[in-house]
């Protein structure tokens, strides 16, 4: 067998992909973009590990978050997973870590997460996750405060038509309650969440396929309908629809008060808004839920979302760790984004190459770039001395701003490559200027 047949047919698992570099400099610029959000409303930064031990993990999500785990058995023979989620293990670091904690306690964390579902447009079974949570506090206030600040992480981001989609858990019990169905919680919010996907009749077969009585499908199915003209007017319908329960009367009040604290933050009503349609399928939300969408990215689903789950952190301590939390799903926001022509290449103005001499002490060479890189330029040298057009073929591949090239006498010849137009500076400082004005 020779060298040839020996290599290895270079491929990627299906459900996973390989960043390119314009596209992950535009993903590190929206982190920084999340996480200065994030730190602004005085979140600060954790990490957990990928791996988990299996009983972590299991069960928390609901069935089809253990359906799709990735858990195996490790070389010491325990049963171990990869995180589906980036907020089951911050219930059990906070669990583990609450006596070195302050509550209330605001976290977030960037990180992959991974789930083993069936790939489509935008969803992937490795993709990166930008979650902020606030752990030890109850009400519209905590709520109102995590709604608040995902809205100012999309308008950030420059991402425009987005909605964030909110409802509440209690209301949905307490619509159960009504129609008698309650035990079946678990099995019909997870048909709920697939209204966007399917539609009326794929939730109302759902429905059936669980065993629900023919009087109570038609009763759930009446509860999307209550959106209204404004969110007055859709919490009005939610009140009647779930009746005198308790739960769904303290569910529609906890909105209500929610929604009045979201608007007296400045966030616009067009960008967050009561919609009966949202249940989200994870088994461990207690509260208020939402959803965040871009209508105008068409097959993508929704872009993140997250709610309020005063009960997980229960499975791993006694103490009482109520928790309300946000999630970006930033490598489907990527996706479509780019798909839009709208993902922004990060500081292209400020690219600069300079070129290595073909012949000679590439020296003048370095401190010309150190000069331009403490001016705020980003820099790279020509690491050899290749023909000059070679070089310039280089920052057109790499899409680079500028190209300068330092001669013997010292002056420095440059190029925008964006206009075409050429100049010649004296030295770093006059060159610093000029990039400055071309940007």
């Amino acid at each position: 067998m020779n060298g040839k047949d020996q290599r290895i047919e270079p491929r990627t698992l299906k459900g996973f992909r390989d960043t390119m570099p314009a596209e992950a400099a535009a993903r590190n610029a929206m982190c920084r973009a999340i996480e200065t959000v994030f730190e602004s409303f005085g979140y600060g930064p954790i990490d957990t590990p990928a791996l988990e031990y299996e009983e972590v993990l299991k069960g928390k999500g609901g069935d089809e978050s253990d359906k799709q785990m990735f858990a195996f058995e490790d070389q010491g023979g325990r049963r171990v997973a990869l995180r589906f989620d980036l907020t089951v293990p911050l219930a059990r670091f906070v669990a583990e870590h609450q006596n070195e904690l302050a509550f209330p306690f605001r976290r977030y964390h960037i990180g992959p997460v991974w789930r083993g579902e069936r790939p489509q447009k935008g969803r992937y079974r490795e993709f990166v996750q930008c979650d902020a949570d606030l752990i030890g506090a109850v009400g519209p206030a905590a709520d109102a405060e995590i709604l608040t600040m995902y809205a100012r992480v999309f308008g950030a981001l420059g991402v425009e038509g987005f909605v964030i989609r909110v409802n509440d858990r209690r209301v949905l019990n307490g619509l159960l309650e009504t129609n008698g169905v309650l035990d079946q919680a678990a099995p019909v919010l997870r048909a709920l969440d697939k209204w966007d996907k399917v539609g009326r009749e794929g939730v109302a077969q759902e429905l059936r396929d669980v065993g629900l009585p023919a009087a109570a499908i038609e009763g759930v199915l009446a509860f999307p309908g209550c959106a209204g003209a404004d969110d007055a007017e859709t919490l009005a319908r939610l009140e009647a629809l779930v009746g005198a329960t308790a739960r769904g009367r303290e569910g529609v009040e906890g909105l209500r008060a929610t929604m009045r604290l979201v608007a007296a933050a400045g966030v616009p009503a067009a960008q967050v808004r009561v919609d009966p349609t949202i249940a989200r399928g994870l088994d461990y939300y207690t509260g208020v839920v939402f959803e965040a969408s871009l209508p105008s990215a068409t097959g993508f689903g929704s872009m993140g979302g997250g709610g309020r789950y005063d009960d997980l952190a229960s499975l791993y301590t006694n103490t009482k760790l109520p928790g309300v939390g946000c999630s970006v799903g930033l490598t489907r926001l990527l996706v479509a984004l780019e798909e839009q022509g709208k993902l922004v290449r990060a500081a292209a103005a400020r690219s600069v190459l300079v070129t290595h001499p073909e012949s000679g002490d590439p020296a003048a060479a370095f401190a010309l770039a150190a000069a331009l890189r403490r001016e705020g330029f980003l820099v790279e040298t020509f690491p050899e001395p290749k023909k000059h057009g070679a070089q310039m073929k280089f920052a057109d591949k790499k899409g680079l701003r500028f190209a300068l090239t330092a001669d013997a006498a010292g002056t420095i010849h440059g190029k925008d490559l964006a206009s075409g137009g050429a100049f010649d500076v004296r030295d770093a400082h006059d060159a610093a200027d000029e990039l400055r004005r071309r940007a």
